[in-house]
């Protein structure tokens, strides 16, 4: 291969190949040297036998000579060393700045800064981002091996100082210098050669990077302190992109995780939710709003409101305007008519969308159709003249679930008209019917009044029943007295109404006790009612009550006592029950 003739042999050598080319021609000069000097010597030995000698100064030049090549050779192996250190600082500067996980660089930062000192181990302290606490991140050894924090007891006078100050420390035996002599610590750990430096971004103090020999002193000069601060300032840059990026993408999970919970929550609301821009553009439309209109989710974003449901134009155009310019919320309830003759009744809530610092974004309809709603009330109108009044409106609660059948303790109310066999034998039907329907309507309602459920009317008796799952009562017991207690008086007052031959009274039993309660019946007809020992105890003491008197059992005047006067008595009728020895008539309200 030719070469140019101005270019010299050890111009196209490597730089490692410089280095050792440069060492191997000072030490065969030195070699020479001593070769020549040694020669000159033993011709000095020669010459003086002769009385002759050799030139003055000969062998002092040669030993100067040798001295200075001693001295050139150990500078060529410190600039090797330093050529090296600079070296493996570039390469391992890279490879720093190449990683984006704080754990790898810092890792790798610490296994250069023992590298480049020949420090026996070091450690990384970096300011935490809540509290500004300095913390263990990164303690390595000589070995790359990571080293619990347990087995790195050091000083944190020398850290601390270098945080708070950003100065730089360097000694070459702790445990002599006079700046740490009253630290007890540092003399305890028995710490010799320690080199710290600061880690800083943009002036801005993120941490320490500490290194340290225990064993030899001395250790590190101004050249690693150097070295280390250069290393340091692009490390700390490294650390901080990599924590920058690590928070980057917490922060980026986090966002995902809540849009992720936004979207099913937007997408399992049963409302429908439409969202607009400012100009009226699509921006959101849940599952919902898309079962509602007939409209598909993939049809109806980006697209403007009324190209997507054009009948809406006239009933939300002013109405989007409005919220739009004063903020208020807006509500209405449509009447929609479809192309197949469907009717749908749709309920419309319009609120300004706004970002968190108040500026209007657009606006959000919150659509609910109502459809089933307004034809499940027109159907309970037309049965409300049938069922009893608490279960019509208790008919959507949660409690209906109940209705499947379910035990628990109530109170009921048994009420039935004296001698309305013997008064209705010579009665015309219709106007036996009008009368007897006064006085169920009287006894229906008592029981209304006090919250109760009518149960059932049979022929002249009626019965209420008290805290039922429709109508859940802790004072159910007192609910029924006083029922029972307006019953009496309401009928004392239809008396004054009704010819002397017409008026009728009522006897009533009351009971505390269990029962299931639930629907009965088939497919075709199916009626709430109460099944159990409390209904029949109850009918008993009506049995036992004359014209107008209230009966109640032990269980029900345990309850009431405190509210009611009561009079013991004892029953006729039992039908073979014990535990009906003991019944009380009711007198009256306690007064206070």
């Amino acid at each position: 291969m030719n070469t140019s003739e101005n270019e010299s042999p050890t111009s196209r050598l490597s730089p490692v190949s410089s280095e050792i080319s440069a060492q191997e021609q000072v030490r065969q000069i030195t070699q020479n040297t001593d070769a020549l000097i040694d020669a000159l010597r033993v011709q000095q030995t020669t010459l003086r036998r002769q009385a002759m000698n050799l030139p003055g100064g000969t062998l002092d030049h040669l030993r100067d000579t040798r001295t200075r090549l001693d001295r050139l050779a150990r500078e060529l192996l410190s600039r090797q060393i330093e050529l090296r250190q600079l070296r493996a600082l570039a390469s391992t500067t890279a490879v720093i700045n190449s990683s984006l996980d704080v754990d790898s660089v810092l890792n790798q930062v610490m296994d250069t800064v023992i590298q480049l000192t020949g420090a026996e181990r070091g450690f990384i302290m970096l300011a935490s981002k809540s509290t500004g606490a300095l913390e263990y991140r990164s303690a390595r050894g000589i070995d790359r091996e990571q080293l619990a924090q347990n087995e790195f007891t050091v000083s944190n006078t020398i850290v601390n100082e270098v945080f708070n100050t950003g100065e730089p420390v360097l000694t070459d035996n702790a445990r002599s210098d006079p700046r740490y002599q009253e630290q007890k610590s540092i003399v305890g750990y028995q710490l010799r050669s320690i080199l710290a430096v600061p880690l800083a971004v943009r002036g801005d103090m993120i941490g320490v990077v500490y290194c340290d020999n225990r064993a030899l002193t001395a250790l590190f000069k101004t050249h690693e302190l150097n070295l280390l601060r250069a290393f340091a300032d692009q490390a700390a840059v490294a650390i901080e992109n990599a924590r920058l990026f690590e928070a980057a993408r917490a922060q980026l999970a986090e966002i995902t995780e809540i849009r992720d919970l936004m979207d099913n929550i937007f997408s399992s609301v049963i409302s429908g939710l439409i969202t607009l821009d400012g100009d009226d553009t699509i921006t959101a439309f849940n599952a919902a709003a898309a079962e509602i209109t007939g409209v598909s989710v993939e049809y109806a974003l980006d697209d403007h409101l009324f190209a997507v449901l054009p009948g809406l134009r006239d009933l939300l155009a002013e109405r989007l305007a409005h919220v739009r310019h004063t903020g208020e919320e807006v509500e209405l309830e449509v009447e929609i008519s479809f192309d197949d003759g469907q009717r749908r009744y749709w309920h419309f809530t319009i609120n300004p969308l706004r970002d968190p610092i108040g500026q209007a974004l657009g606006v959000v309809i919150v659509l609910d159709d109502q459809t089933e709603i307004k034809q499940r009330e027109a159907q309970l109108g037309e049965i409300r003249r049938y069922l009893p009044l608490a279960l019509v409106d208790n008919i959507r609660s949660e409690d209906i679930a109940a209705l499947g059948g379910q035990e628990r303790e109530i109170s009921v109310v048994f009420a039935d008209v004296r001698g309305f066999t013997s008064f209705s034998e010579n009665l015309d039907p219709q106007v036996l019917l009008e009368i007897i329907n006064k006085y169920l309507s009287v006894a229906s309602d008592a029981v209304n009044l006090f919250e109760g459920v009518v149960d059932k009317y049979m022929g002249d008796a009626a019965t209420g029943l008290f805290n039922t799952p429709l109508n859940p009562q802790t004072d159910h017991a007192q609910r029924a007295v006083l029922s029972a207690l307006h019953m009496v008086y309401d009928v004392l007052a239809l008396h004054e109404v009704l010819p002397e031959d017409q008026r009728l009274f009522y006897g009533i039993g009351i009971h505390t006790g269990n029962a299931v309660l639930g629907n009965v019946g088939g497919a075709d007809r199916r009626e709430f009612a109460a099944i159990g020992d409390a209904v029949e105890v109850a009918k008993i003491l009506q049995e036992n009550a004359q014209r107008g008197e209230i009966i109640i059992s032990a269980a029900t005047y345990e309850q009431v006592k405190g509210q009611f006067d009561c009079e013991p008595v004892t029953p006729t009728k039992t039908k073979g029950r014990d535990d009906l020895n003991v019944v009380y008539k009711i007198i009256g309200r306690k007064k206070r």
